[in-house]
């Protein structure tokens, strides 16, 4: 009584915290670790910067205005008699017909910071290709004569949106066989486990061999397949958590208050499973470009027009004296795969409620 008689007239306050929510505990964790943060926001930023590689990058002018009138190449470009030429193809803006016309009076053309595409070929630059860095080509050329900067900036795009494709699939499946099996167990559990070990023993690389000496390469193709096999890790991860929740208090109380199986999974058993399928997400996508990138560098990927990484490693070994194209892929996916890496980390701390 004494001590609570001074704790008040002396203008203490007690307070309490008010209760929070395991998510919001997570993202506290979360946040704790500087490291995963940066590598969060640094990762945003690159994914925000090539979404909008057509604005950065690009061999068509974003606004020209020619005779008086503004056009918009970028979004729809106008053939070349629309500006005194003499054929109606598409205008191709490196010809130097073209630019002197726009160079005259009254005419003005806004390019993008970097004038060149993923596909464009430079036919008027001196060096051969593979070219060197110069005052055209910041980051030199490939061996066809393609130009750097724009390479790794769409085939970072390509990487990173397959990944995230290959990633949401594999969670889908992997979640929903893992439920399954989890939760039904028994002759289920047996004959699903089972059917998994007869599936996963399929050559993947074989089958993909297969597939490109009959189809014609394409990005679908390439996710259909590799999602076939991409979400049998996770199934086991979720099919354990699954099991040890399934027989917990909250789980028979909603079944004593009358609740199907699948409101019971849906409701209560699942959002207390998700911590392996949250925190291996950046390990997923991570594996998901290296998988990419290896199969592009066998010639197994993507098609030949797609811009990717793994044919950039490809002609890095094929041209060792053209340091401009192995050294600046190396860095791009040693980036990547830090930043997804720190990330993971990040989570799986954040998720572990052992730690305060």
């Amino acid at each position: 009584m004494a001590a609570a008689r001074s704790a008040a007239t002396s203008g203490v306050v007690a307070t309490v915290d008010a209760p929070s929510s395991p998510n919001q505990r997570a993202w506290r964790r979360f946040k704790r670790s500087r490291l995963g943060v940066w590598s969060l926001w640094v990762f945003l930023a690159l994914l925000a910067l090539s979404a909008f590689a057509e604005v950065l990058s690009n061999d068509k002018p974003l606004v020209a205005r020619y005779d008086g009138e503004l056009y918009f190449p970028l979004f729809n470009n106008p053939p070349e008699v629309q500006f005194g030429g003499d054929f109606r193809t598409p205008t191709d803006w490196s010809d130097p017909f073209i630019t002197a016309q726009f160079k005259k009076p009254g005419n003005w053309v806004l390019r993008p910071p970097n004038r060149h595409s993923a596909t464009s070929i430079e036919y008027f630059a001196k060096p051969p290709n593979p070219a060197p860095p110069n005052a055209d080509n910041w980051l030199g050329t490939d061996e066809l004569g393609r130009d750097m900067i724009a390479r790794l900036l769409y085939g970072f795009r390509v990487s990173i949106l397959f990944a995230l494709a290959l990633t949401a699939i594999g969670v889908a499946i992997g979640l929903a066989a893992g439920a399954v099996q989890g939760y039904f167990a028994g002759r289920i559990d047996l004959t699903l486990q089972r059917l998994i070990e007869i599936w996963t023993s399929i050559p993947e690389l074989y089958l993909l061999i297969i597939f490109a000496s009959i189809f014609k390469p394409s990005v679908l193709l390439l996710l259909i397949l590799l999602s076939l096999f991409g979400w049998v890790g996770l199934s086991d991860y979720t099919r354990a958590e699954f099991l040890r929740n399934r027989s917990l208090e909250f789980v028979k109380a909603a079944r004593a208050l009358g609740l199907s199986n699948w409101q019971i999974i849906w409701r209560h058993v699942l959002p207390n499973s998700l911590t392996p399928a949250i925190t291996f997400l950046p390990f997923r996508m991570s594996a998901a470009v290296l998988s990419l990138v290896a199969l592009d560098f066998l010639g197994l990927g993507v098609p030949p027009d797609v811009p990717s990484l793994g044919d950039l490693v490809r002609q890095g070994k094929a041209n060792l004296d053209a340091w401009w194209i192995i050294f600046p892929t190396f860095a791009v996916l040693v980036l990547t795969m830090l930043l997804l890496t720190f990330i993971g980390d990040a989570l799986r701390d954040a998720f572990d409620t052992r730690k305060s």
